[in-house]
């Protein structure tokens, strides 16, 4: 999932030693920013940094990094001050340490903005957020993960059991019928999946087929569209309009039910939720919220999964090492963590999260004005040689006996905006994995690498990671 009244938990004592240099970084004064240069500019026309860094992000980012070193400005589509890419641990830690009201999150103006709407917990920014977030956060914390684990248990062993063998077939529709209806039970408060005909049997179905198409050359291109505009257009007005209708008919039934006071889930107590005012949330506040979970809650996590057997079936060693700890029992707590672990680092589904600084911020030798928009790009940070050694071989060793780095190791993001889900899609990753390294002996069915496809902010599998599973075990 994406975007708590308090910081990443992890201090500064749990910070292991990077290797990276010391590089300066934080709010300075107008007089100091005026004394730095800007960060050098990628030299490309502004149509063609947009469409290039939307479409094949990867090829971009780490290109513009070897050209220009690990801070580097572009002409991004929107106007007004130019975007700021950055890939310094230290620079991640002064932007996730600021002051809410120093950097905000660009989550607000971010390409999901016209799908979930302004209302959500991921788009909203400021006290409203925070308000949400903290009406949100124990439903995916703590008791609440508890009571998620034997739903995913059960949710991957029926999955896994209608998986062919000896055929190729793609794993990330598979994970998302996974976490699908995982987050579906928690949002709805149903066991298993939907009753047949109930409007949130056609919810679930609707968003399959919708998440299914959107990789579809149409659903890109209604993405570029909507680049410029706050409100749907296009293919992904046609999409909502598909989505929106089982929607509101969830929220309608749910709120002739008599029984509201008396359940738990999270539809139902948004539906009980107040204001500030003492106002109840309208239906289409709820909707945004309720598309915002379902949406980000489910996909991300598939992904994750995804992408993490598509390194293991190209990483034989890796692979190995998981399958005889998960099958022997020694150490596969372990091992299975190490993997996600890596797997997230190597491939992370969101590659890049951004503040706009309200002030002059200082990056490394480097200063931007008050206004502009600053990225860290994930996928920079995650691959610097100097905190991970050989950063492009997937090595789940290297996670044995230690922590991620609260400000190297960013899937989830970090400081107040630091992803809301982070436990649940932790724990869905784990019991998955295992599962899947548990029941079935699969390898990949060609042996070039997937590459990724940019889909509005995430960075998926571009054939869905296909795999052939040779045996299942019962």
């Amino acid at each position: 999932m994406s975007p708590v009244a308090e910081r990443s938990p992890e201090t500064e004592e749990d910070r292991p030693e990077s290797g990276a240099l010391p590089s300066p970084a934080g709010p300075i004064a107008a007089t100091e920013a005026a004394a730095l240069p800007k960060p050098p500019q990628v030299p490309l026309p502004r149509l063609l940094q947009t469409l290039r860094f939307n479409q094949r992000q990867i090829e971009f980012v780490f290109r513009a990094r070897r050209e220009h070193g690990e801070v580097f400005g572009m002409n991004g589509a929107l106007p007004g001050p130019q975007p700021v890419i950055t890939s310094h641990p230290d620079h991640v830690r002064s932007l996730f340490t600021a002051k809410p009201e120093q950097a905000p999150s660009l989550t607000g103006e971010s390409p999901l903005r016209p799908v979930v709407g302004p209302n959500s917990v991921l788009t909203a920014v400021g006290p409203r957020h925070m308000r949400q977030r903290k009406l949100l956060l124990p439903h995916f914390h703590g008791e609440a993960i508890e009571a998620y684990a034997r739903q995913i248990a059960e949710a991957t062993e029926r999955e896994i059991d209608g998986w062919p063998l000896n055929t190729p077939f793609a794993l990330a529709p598979r994970m998302q019928a996974i976490t699908l209806d995982v987050i579906m039970a928690g949002i709805f408060g149903i066991e298993g999946r939907p009753e047949p005909g109930s409007p949130e049997h056609r919810l679930r179905q609707t968003i399959r087929r919708l998440v299914a198409a959107s990789t579809m050359p149409t659903a890109q291109l209604g993405e570029l569209m909507n680049l410029r505009s706050d409100e749907p257009v296009g293919f992904t007005k046609l999409a909502l309009s598909l989505i929106d209708r089982p929607t509101y008919a969830v929220i309608e039934a749910r709120r002739r039910a008599g029984d509201l006071d008396e359940r738990h889930d999270i539809l139902s107590v948004l539906l009980g939720a107040r204001t500030e005012e003492g106002e109840t949330l309208d239906d289409k506040e709820v909707r945004d919220e309720l598309l915002t979970l379902v949406l980000a809650g489910h996909e991300t996590t598939a992904n994750s999964l995804a992408w993490t057997w598509e390194r293991l079936v190209r990483s034989p060693a890796a692979h190995e090492a998981l399958v005889e700890s998960v099958r022997s029992g020694e150490g596969a707590e372990e091992r299975v963590e190490a993997t996600i672990v890596e797997g997230m680092r190597s491939r992370p589904v969101v590659p890049l999260i951004a503040r706009r600084v309200a002030v002059p911020w200082r990056l490394g030798a480097y200063a931007v004005p008050a206004q502009t928009p600053v990225a860290m790009s994930i996928l920079l940070v995650h691959h610097r040689d100097d905190v991970y050694p050989e950063p492009f071989e997937f090595r789940p060793e290297r996670w044995l006996g230690r922590k991620p780095g609260t400000y190297e190791w960013i899937p989830f993001g970090g400081g107040i905006r630091r992803c809301l889900g982070a436990s649940l899609a932790m724990a869905e990753q784990r019991i998955v994995l295992e599962a899947t390294a548990r029941r079935l002996d699969l390898e990949a069915a060609e042996p070039e690498p997937e590459h990724a496809l940019h889909r509005n902010v995430t960075m998926i599998p571009a054939r869905g990671a296909v795999v052939v599973a040779r045996s299942r075990r019962d």
